[in-house]
């Protein structure tokens, strides 16, 4: 991978590559994607990233190394965040406008998925072999699942097996629920105590969506349309316990830690990066559901249409980088998105000491046993995601 990844932005010949249409597209974007690429910008080009995600918290440091290492391909990186309902609007606007000043978008599948839908994305698969060789080989097996919601449209760049867990306060909750309908009866006896927040903008909140299905044993998991008459009426009833629907999953923590509620929707790094911040206790507790299925997550690097070649170029040699083994090691981090690293051969000793002490003393032991013992499946696919999410806020959310 070190020498394929890394070094193949560097030995790389001029690409030729099957153009896309000139006519404007659906998004608006006017500009075809780029017939030919160099291995290098003819400058270094400055990079302007949003981050939809909470992603820098894992590639922020990879991304600084590249900038280091390579500035002949980089010469400045600026940072802003936003949020993923947001993020199509903001890209279409600029792409209309012909003057698209975001280059690479770090999201996770819901920003990834609206923009697939709108067709934002630069197709990124005639740029592989030269820029990204070997990719799907190096990628472990759940994350290879992963990019198929990319549609070619988007960089994997790190993955987890996600939930559905519960989180909650052992001195408020002394034996957390097992099954769904002891969740139900336990959200009835303790009104308001219950939260998840909007699917449409939380990694728990859509993890805990596309995971009721399966353990409520609906008609089919991947249709929430016409195989979730179960989740939908198990969410209807949930929803008469449950007070509000934060916009994001940090106000759920929050809210947690503050007694407000007692127990939230979480995953594997939603529990662990909290109580390393100190933004929720340290002895608050997580459990599974009996019966159990991971619906995973990942988040991806994706391209609007309408950079330059330059800058198009200097992106792809960044994610390349970024895919590298001792790159990944740092998607680790502060528990995050525990384990992090949507490649293979990445174990937690090769990854920095904070990030080894942070695991050890804020991870759940059984979460790598529960990864091993477990199915995964994979996220909804793009179309599919919005099409949950649309269906929720309409039957679930709009009530509140």
């Amino acid at each position: 991978m070190l020498s394929t990844l890394a070094a193949a932005g560097v030995a790389a010949p001029i690409l030729a590559a099957c153009s896309a249409p000139s006519s404007p597209d659906d998004s608006g974007n006017k500009a075809p994607a780029p017939t030919s690429l160099a291995s290098t910008p003819s400058k270094p080009v400055t990079l302007n990233i949003l981050d939809v995600a909470g992603n820098l918290a894992l590639t922020k440091p990879m991304i600084e190394a590249f900038t280091s290492a390579h500035p002949e391909v980089v010469g400045k990186v600026t940072y802003s965040t936003g949020t993923a309902p947001q993020l199509a609007s903001k890209v279409q606007a600029q792409q209309q406008a012909d003057n698209v000043q975001i280059h690479l978008v770090l999201t996770g599948t819901d920003g990834l998925a609206a923009g697939i839908q709108k067709g934002l994305w630069y197709n990124l698969k005639p740029y592989y072999d030269t820029f990204l060789p070997g990719l799907m080989a190096n990628y472990q097996p759940a994350a290879a699942s992963m990019t198929s919601l990319a549609q070619d449209q988007g960089i994997e760049l790190v993955w987890y097996p996600s939930g559905p867990l519960l989180e909650y306060d052992p001195k408020k909750v002394t034996s957390p629920p097992a099954t769904t309908d002891a969740l139900l009866d336990w959200a009835k006896a303790n009104k308001g105590k219950f939260q998840y927040a909007r699917p449409a903008n939380s990694g728990p909140g859509r993890t805990f969506l596309m995971g009721l299905p399966y353990l409520l044993g609906d008609s089919d998991p991947t249709d929430p349309t016409n195989g979730w008459a179960k989740t939908w009426a198990y969410l209807t009833e949930l929803n008469k316990y449950v007070d509000s629907y934060p916009a994001g999953t940090t106000d759920t923590m929050k809210n947690l830690a503050a007694g407000t509620v007692h127990m939230v929707a979480s995953t594997t790094g939603w529990y662990i990066n909290p109580r390393a911040l100190g933004t929720v206790p340290p002895g608050m507790k997580v459990s599974k559901f009996q019966t159990f299925t991971w619906v995973c997550d990942a988040q991806y690097g994706v391209i609007p249409k309408g950079v330059s070649s330059n800058t198009l170029t200097a992106v792809l040699r960044l994610l390349a980088w970024m895919l590298t083994p001792e790159q990944q090691a740092f998607a680790y981090d502060e528990g995050y998105f525990y384990p992090g690293p949507a490649v293979k051969d990445v174990p937690l000793d090769k990854a920095p000491a904070a990030s080894q002490k942070v695991v050890a003393q804020f991870g759940e032991p059984l979460f790598d046993t529960w990864i091993k013992q477990y199915p995964i499946k994979n996220s909804l696919p793009a179309t599919t995601q919005v099409t949950a999410f649309d269906l929720w806020d309409r039957k679930i959310g709009s009530s509140k």
